[in-house]
């Protein structure tokens, strides 16, 4: 499921959008302003793409924009611009600067969500001849080997890499202990079962604070899943 975030000041167009987005497939969260915005991509998930009202209070969307486009963790995350501004310089200044749409006010939910949709399949297909897997703050380049955490790169080793794979390629769902041993250490491994929740431990080591995205199902085997999912099923699970 993508996530999409709005930065949006109008209460009422921000609440439509992420209503229309929660119930055509997508999970959605809504800001009034950039430093809302700002605070949520330093704390929680980096999202799948984002919705830039260019008229904010304070820090208006152009420079929102230009931000993270700057940025090394969030360059290529596709921005689509929410505007009642028409003018073509105003369009045109937000393409070169990186936007990959732009939508002018008053417009249709269901516009918007085939726009989406559009921006979405292109920025995939875009990213497939690079073997790219990206989660939240995850990115993984499974033919340059290379793993990142939040734009940095973090030195793994093969089986680490090999485990970090499994999971970024089915988030939310729990992988068997069996078969992430016959996966990464073959059908015929007659070690110890330990050796792959020590390779866990490493692993999470090294992913620092992000290390809790991986999840031990006990009993059964490990998952992947970002911070803010992970709230969302705390909130509507508090006993769980």
């Amino acid at each position: 499921m993508s996530l999409i975030y709005c930065i949006e000041d109008d209460s009422s167009i921000r609440e439509l959008v992420t209503y229309t987005l929660e119930t055509t497939g997508f999970s959605a969260r809504g800001f009034e302003d950039g430093s809302s915005f700002y605070k949520a991509i330093e704390e929680d998930d980096l999202p799948d793409l984002i919705l830039i009202d260019i008229m904010l209070p304070g820090v208006d969307g152009m420079e929102i924009l230009h931000q993270i486009k700057k940025q090394a963790e969030t360059k290529n995350i596709p921005v689509i611009m929410l505007t009642a501004k028409g003018a073509e310089y105003d369009k045109v200044m937000a393409l070169d600067m990186g936007a990959d749409d732009y939508v002018t006010k008053p417009f249709g939910m269901m516009e918007l969500i085939s726009r989406i949709r559009a921006v979405l399949r292109r920025t995939t297909v875009e990213k497939e001849p690079d073997s790219s897997l990206r989660y939240g703050r995850f990115e993984l380049n499974e033919m340059k080997h290379s793993f990142h955490l939040n734009g940095k790169a973090i030195d793994l080793t093969n089986k680490e890499f090999e485990l970090m794979k499994r999971l970024l390629s089915n988030p939310e769902i729990v992988i068997t202990r069996s078969s992430l041993i016959d996966e990464i250490w073959g059908h015929d491994f007659s070690g110890e079962s330990r050796t792959l929740d020590v390779h866990i431990a490493t692993l999470r080591q090294k992913l620092g604070e992000a290390g809790d995205c991986i999840e031990t199902v006990r009993g059964i085997g490990y998952r992947i899943r970002s911070k803010q999912r992970r709230r969302n099923h705390e909130k509507a699970n508090p006993n769980f």
